[in-house]
């Protein structure tokens, strides 16, 4: 049943049925033409999680393990009712930005994309943004619960510029493809060779193009979360059912019966996040978190551009040297599973319980790593180095674990040489 508090419902619910109608009877058809012993197929059913009071998010369409699969070995689709869109128009709008944002804007140009925070007076993240500049405009990526209040938030600072500020989120849709062929499959229902060379490269950063994908225009935006290829779809609301029939429209099965296109849910994305060292907004941190305490600050500040909102604090938490806490990749040392929300303690010297210094906020069984216990974890600075023992609980009891060095288990396919295993 539907939450009455969700704000964004996805317009692909009657595909997302269709589907799971289809794979119903093609399963019926398969097992009517094997033998009289077989067990009979089981009925494919979509199944929906709540996300915050923003949406509903598909968590599995069918199979985790078919999903999970085809984000690592061809292409994988996914229904983002959660995220929002903003969108910056005006001249003015990348100086403006530039003085707003925690990135360094400067050396954005049409076709680039640039990661950074919007931050509130005291220093704490009020938006992870993706920003995309089109050459008439820009294009913000950002969840969907934040959309609304950061686009009006930010429109308060605007006097002389010549910027005008909307969300744009009941209008843009996102829909993204994760996997090894997510370029081919765009390819194949209608993005020409100019955008896809755009984004075929990601050694310069993130980049960004306007494609049309079965004659419908839309933004494409390189975007690796999972450590595969990976594009996220800007694309008109009222358009987006006939850009998702297309793509799972090319599914041709390959020679092993493995589908080219598969839709995939959050478990199997966050399986392959946690695996990619992708801590999430709304997450893994949230509006309470400080930039230095997310083990983001790399990917996200700027620290030789001029000032910003928040920005004093940040430049205090970088001259301290440390944060109180910070997100870490952790690793169980048994076969145990905790989950979010499960406390952290620090292990003393003989292996006992000692204090409570952190608290799960993401864990999953690695595929990559031969069912490994993995996830993230905040925890207070002193139990933050690499190879620090902590103990965490899991079935009803305090179980041991590592701090990983990094946030990432896996090496990106898209890197020279391909993935290490």
């Amino acid at each position: 049943m539907r939450s009455a508090s969700v704000r964004f419902d996805s317009p692909l619910r009657a595909q997302h049925e269709t589907y799971a109608a289809a794979e119903t009877r093609r399963r019926a058809l398969a097992s009517t033409s094997r033998t009289e012993h077989s067990s009979p197929a089981h009925a494919a059913q979509v199944q929906w999680i709540s996300w915050g009071n923003t949406a509903e998010v598909v968590s599995v369409f069918d199979s985790v393990e078919l999903e999970y699969a085809a984000i690592r070995r061809s292409a994988a689709v996914c229904d983002r009712p959660e995220r929002g869109t903003i969108e910056v128009t005006g001249d003015d709008r990348i100086g403006f930005l530039q003085r707003m944002l925690t990135q360094d804007l400067r050396p954005l140009s049409a076709g680039k994309v640039a990661r950074a925070w919007w931050l509130n007076r005291k220093g704490r993240i009020e938006a992870d943004m993706l920003v995309c500049e089109l050459g008439d405009r820009l294009l913000i990526d950002c969840a969907g619960s934040v959309a609304a209040s950061t686009a009006a938030a930010l429109g308060e600072f605007v006097f002389s510029d010549a910027v005008a500020i909307t969300d744009v989120s009941q209008r843009e849709y996102r829909i993204a493809v994760h996997g090894p062929e997510a370029l081919q499959l765009l390819s194949q229902i209608g993005a020409r060779a100019q955008a896809l060379e755009c984004l075929a490269s990601p050694t310069t950063g993130s980049s960004c193009a306007c494609a049309n994908l079965a004659a419908i225009p839309c933004v494409l935006v390189r975007h690796d979360t999972l450590a595969e290829v990976g594009v996220e779809i800007i694309v008109p609301r009222d358009q987006a059912a006939t850009v998702w029939s297309a793509l799972l429209g090319e599914h041709d099965l390959l020679g092993s019966g493995r589908r080219r296109a598969r839709p995939c849910g959050w478990h199997a994305f966050n399986i392959a996040r946690i695996e990619a060292g992708t801590p999430l907004f709304e997450v893994d941190f949230s509006t309470s978190s400080l930039p230095h305490e997310t083990g983001l600050v790399a990917q996200c500040v700027s620290f030789t551009k001029g000032c910003y909102l928040g920005q004093e604090i940040v430049a205090r938490m970088a001259s301290l040297g440390k944060p109180k806490q910070v997100v870490c990749a952790f690793r169980m040392d048994q076969p145990v599973l905790p989950i979010d929300g499960a406390q952290v303690f620090a292990r003393t010297p003989d292996g006992s319980q000692g204090d409570e210094v952190g608290v799960v906020t993401s864990s999953t069984l690695s595929p990559m790593l031969g069912s490994a216990a993995i996830g993230f974890l905040t925890v207070k600075h002193a139990h933050a180095s690499p190879g620090s023992e902590v103990l965490i609980v899991a079935d009803g009891a305090s179980a041991p674990a590592h701090v990983q060095s990094g946030l990432a288990w896996v090496k990106p396919s898209t890197e020279a040489g391909g993935r290490a295993t």
